[in-house]
C-alpha cells in the first residue's frame, strides 16, 4: 500500500508536531529575540529554523546507517524509541512543559538562534528520535522517506510562520495557553508512543 494517503500524513503530521510543538516555541522565542527589532527577529526565525532542518535531517538519514551497521531489528528499536517518547510525552503532562522548561535556559538577550532556540526547542532530543523511528518505518523506499521529509517542512514551516507571529498570538494565549496546549499535545504523544510499543511487540514476536 502506497504511504501517499491521508492516514500515513497525518500520523507522521501529528507525532512532529508534537515533539517539535511549535506552539510551545512561541514564549521561547519570545524571550530569546527581547531586544531585537522585527527584521533581527526575522532573520534569527529562519536561521534557528534552517539550523533545526538540518539537525533532524541529519538524524533522519544517519539514525538508519547507525540501526544498519550495530544490527539493530526495527522492532527492538520502535519499542524502545516508544518507552523513550512515552517518557517524554509523561514529562510534558505531569513535569515541566516546555516553555516552562527552555525559558529557564535563557541567559540574557544576547542568546544566538542556535541556542536554545534550534537546540532544544525546535530540534529536542524528542524531535530527534521521533524522525529516526519515522525514517527506519519508510527506510525501504526513497519515496517514502522524502514524504516524510516533506511533511516535517511543513511542521517546521508552520513553526516558522508561529515565530514571526509571536508577538500576536503570545498576547491571545499567554504562557498560559502555550502550557496548555504542550499538555494536550504530550497526551497524543504518550498514546502514539504506546501504540509504536505494542506494534513492536507485534513485529518482534510475529504476532499476526
Amino acid at each position: 500500500m502506497s504511504v501517499f494517503n491521508l492516514d500515513n500524513f497525518i500520523s507522521s503530521f501529528v507525532i512532529l508536531w508534537a515533539v517539535i510543538d511549535p506552539f510551545g516555541t512561541v514564549p521561547v522565542f519570545i524571550t530569546v529575540t527581547k531586544g531585537y527589532d522585527e527584521i533581527e527577529k526575522r532573520k534569527i526565525a529562519r536561521f534557528s529554523s534552517i539550523v533545526a532542518f538540518c539537525i533532524l535531517l541529519f538524524f533522519m538519514i544517519v539514525g538508519e546507517y547507525i540501526l544498519k551497521r550495530v544490527g539493530v531489528p526495527l522492532a527492538a528499536f520502535q519499542i524502545s524509541g516508544g518507552v523513550i517518547l512515552f517518557l517524554f510525552a509523561s514529562n510534558m503532562i505531569f513535569g515541566s512543559s516546555k516553555p516552562e522548561e527552555e525559558i529557564q535556559l535563557v541567559q540574557d538577550e544576547k542568546e544566538t538562534a542556535i541556542f536554545p532556540l534550534a537546540i532544544p526547542s525546535i530540534a529536542g532530543p524528542g524531535a530527534i528520535l521521533a524522525v529516526v523511528l519515522l525514517a527506519d518505518t519508510t527506510r525501504n523506499s526513497f519515496a517514502s522517506m522524502l514524504f516524510t521529509i516533506f511533511i516535517l517542512i511543513i511542521v517546521l514551516l508552520i513553526n516558522f510562520i508561529l515565530m514571526l507571529l509571536s508577538s500576536k498570538i503570545h498576547k491571545r494565549i499567554g504562557n498560559s495557553g502555550a502550557i496548555v496546549i504542550s499538555k494536550v499535545m504530550g497526551l497524543i504523544l504518550a498514546s502514539m508512543a504506546a501504540n509504536n510499543i505494542l506494534l513492536g511487540i507485534k513485529e518482534f514476536f510475529k504476532i499476526v
